[in-house]
Formats: structure tokens, sequence, C-alpha cells
């Protein structure tokens, strides 16, 4: 979507009160306003300055900005090419379900952000990563997974003190990672979120994805997509074609199959099809 001087493109993750969006402004002005969400900007390019808490900032490439809910702020360009920016709105009902999930049920602080502007590469590179998984339609297990990722480096950088979350541990951890890689590999075709995974093993989504990594050394999204990329191979070495077999396994379309298949084998679905040939 053009606006005026630049670009913007925003999404949003279905019911939850999860956003994004990418924008690039030369000129756009932001009259002062208030989300009744979290907001982080990553700045990727140029430099925003804008008013909050009666003082100026700025925020330059690589570093966040972060409005606490109902903050009142205002933004415009402070380069002369303007600045990119993204943002991700977190409702704060999410943010708090997410962190009381990582810490099994027991009571959590809720963030509160002293500076509007902070320089930290690893809450830039959760809050990217998520971003980027809300942009590209990425499937709930992935999206998930960022979030919690994303909550965690907020409430260690906004929390009073950091947060304490729970992990399985010994045999318990086994047999939970065992029993989710089988639902996995039961349902690896259709988009499986992560609550309903840690609720057919009986934990937390947060416990869950720990014990996963540990005993398999992927992530359960990542484990998902790995099957996925084998049954589209398979698919491809009877001759199917590469498109037939990215929707048959479950990708977004042949580009973003086309991309991990890549990643995976390093070659080209269509490589590997003149290869068998």
């Amino acid at each position: 979507m053009g606006i005026g001087d630049g670009w913007a493109r925003y999404w949003r993750d279905g019911s939850r009160p999860l956003e994004a969006m990418h924008a690039h402004f030369l000129d756009h002005v932001y009259p002062p306003h208030s989300h009744d969400s979290y907001s982080f900007g990553v700045t990727d390019a140029g430099a925003q300055r804008f008013r909050c808490r009666g003082a100026a900032h700025t925020s330059g490439a690589g570093m966040v900005m972060v409005f606490n809910p109902d903050e009142v702020h205002d933004g415009r360009a402070a380069a002369e090419l303007g600045y990119q920016y993204r943002i991700v709105h977190i409702g704060p009902t999410l943010l708090r379900e997410v962190l009381t999930d990582a810490a099994d049920c027991r009571a959590t602080a809720m963030p509160l952000f002293p500076q509007p502007v902070l320089t930290d590469p690893v809450l830039a590179g959760a809050l990217a990563r998520l971003h980027s998984a809300l942009s590209c339609r990425a499937d709930p297990l992935v999206r998930d997974e960022r979030l919690s990722a994303a909550v965690i480096a907020i409430a260690h950088l906004g929390a009073s003190h950091p947060p304490r979350t729970r992990s399985l541990t010994g045999g318990a951890q086994r047999r939970t990672a065992v029993h989710a890689r089988e639902l996995i590999r039961e349902a690896y075709l259709r988009p499986i979120p992560a609550e309903e995974l840690a609720g057919s093993v009986g934990c937390s989504r947060f416990a869950l994805y720990r014990a996963f990594r540990a005993e398999f050394g992927l992530a359960p999204s990542e484990y998902q997509r790995q099957l996925r990329l084998r049954h589209a191979r398979s698919l491809l070495s009877t001759g199917t074609a590469p498109a037939e077999a990215a929707a048959a396994a479950g990708f977004a379309d042949q580009a973003h199959f086309g991309r991990w298949f890549q990643r995976m084998y390093g070659i080209t679905p269509g490589t590997f099809v003149r290869a068998a040939i």
C-alpha cells in the first residue's frame, strides 16, 4: 500500500491481538497517538525521531523503539532519505498468556520499559524473526515459537525481575519430546498450532519447545518442515511437478517450497527433477 511519499504493508494474526507492519517513509508525520498494545519497532535504515514522555528521541538503524500500552508518541523522519522500519504490536493479554505459559502458570510481572529506545541485538533479532513469520504467513508452529522467543526477550529487558521459566527434565523430557514427534509425524501435512500440540502431550508450549529441541536438536516447526520437504522430494522423484509437490506437501506456494528445498538440499527442485530424468 502506498502512503504518499513511501509505502507500508500490514499483517494481522487471525483473531489474536498480534499485528505487524513494514514501512518506508520520507515525509510522513505521525501525530501524537498511542496503541492499546505493546509496540516494538526495529529501524532497518535511516532514522526516525519522535517525542515520548516529554522528551525527544531518535532511533537509528539497528535500534528498537519500545512503547508501553497507551503511551503517547509521534514520529517523523530524522534523515534525508527517511527511514524504513518493522513494527510488531502485541496485545497485553497475549503477552501475559505467553509469559504465563513459559512460567507454567506461575505469576509473572508484566514488563514496563523505562526507555523508549533500546540497543539490544537479541531483542532486535527476536522481533525481526517474529515479524518475518507474520509477514510470510508462516505455519502456526513457526509463529507460536517465534512469538514465545520474542516475548521472553521482551520480558528479560522490561521486567523488574527476569521471568522464571520451567522446563521438563530427565525421563519426562524424553517422553514428552518423543510423543510430540509421533504426533507431528501423523499430521505434518496440516497446520498444527503449538497450543494443540502441547495440549496433546500434557505440558506448556514453552516446556514442549525446550524438550523437543533438547532431545532432537530441532524445534517442532523445523521438524515438521523437514518431513514436508522429504514428502515433496519423494513426489518429485516420481515425476510430480514442483508446483504440485509444493501444494501436496503443505507449503504456502512454489516459491516458498523452492527456497526451503534449496536451503535443505543445496539444489533447486528443478535440478533435482532433471537429475532424476
